[in-house]
């Protein structure tokens, strides 16, 4: 490990959530443990990969409809993950370029990468934060010069709330944020499920029990739950990939392990 590695906090010994995603990715930002874990991921669930690309079109296809459809021009991503092919802000940008866009996540190695990507992006921040200390996220200094929380804004948790245990309180951590935003806001998540096969789901949170985070997927009525009075835009909660409407590639099968919506705040 080198002196800048050591510096950010660069643990390999053990799986990381964030880098077994870009394993399934086919990225490089992985190390041993990490694949190894998500190899054991995929003996179970060979379809992990299928889901990530498809988990990362969603994501985009969210960002579209918010920028362009809504007018969204404010957009603060929690548990953003290492940087991919075609991040947030780049999509956003290409609608229009002065969209903000706050990248937090609690990794810093997960920062280190963004901070290097994006050294030449006055519009776009990355912030070392941990999205279940709201108090911590929306009191961050860079945070507060980057987002006006009296104009509508765009929270995006996309599959992220799946990594936060019971014990952490998710439904009040969410309820923080939604209480925080101006009316007009939206929120865009996306969660892992165990309605289709929980079974399954069960052996895939055992394998994540070694990581750092847990993989803790919920149910419809838990999921919709994080809206809290938030109004679902059409068609509602539902398997994952509903906007703009699902491509003609969604593999069936991949889009019953989750679901995934945006709210507006009235």
């Amino acid at each position: 490990m080198t002196q800048a590695e050591s510096e950010v906090g660069l643990q390999t010994d053990r799986p990381n959530a964030a880098r077994m995603f870009d394993y399934y990715l086919g990225g490089k930002d992985n190390f041993a443990a990490d694949r190894a874990a998500a190899e054991m991921v995929l003996q179970v669930a060979p379809w992990m990969p299928e889901a990530a690309r498809q988990g990362r079109d969603l994501i985009a296809r969210t960002v579209r409809h918010l920028v362009e459809e809504k007018g969204v021009r404010q957009i603060l991503d929690l548990g953003s993950g290492l940087p991919t092919g075609d991040n947030v802000h780049e999509i956003a940008h290409r609608i229009d370029p002065e969209v903000r866009v706050v990248y937090v996540d609690n990794d810093p190695v997960v920062c280190a990468h963004g901070r290097a990507l994006l050294a030449n992006s006055p519009s776009v921040s990355v912030v070392q934060a941990d999205l279940c200390r709201p108090e911590q996220v929306l009191g961050h200094p860079e945070v507060a010069d980057a987002i006006d929380f009296g104009s509508p804004v765009a929270v995006l948790m996309m599959f992220v709330l799946h990594l936060v245990p019971d014990e952490q309180a998710p439904q009040r951590i969410v309820a923080a944020y939604r209480d925080a935003l101006a009316p007009g806001s939206y929120l865009a998540l996306s969660h892992a499920s165990t309605d289709a096969d929980p079974e399954l789901m069960g052996r895939i949170s055992a394998i994540y029990e070694r990581a750092n985070s847990p993989f803790v997927p919920r149910g419809h009525a838990d999921v919709t739950r994080f809206f809290g009075d938030f109004v679902l835009e059409p068609p509602g909660l539902v398997n994952m990939w509903p906007y703009p409407e699902p491509p003609a590639t969604v593999d069936a099968d991949v889009a019953r392990t989750g679901y995934s919506g945006v709210a507006r705040k009235p």
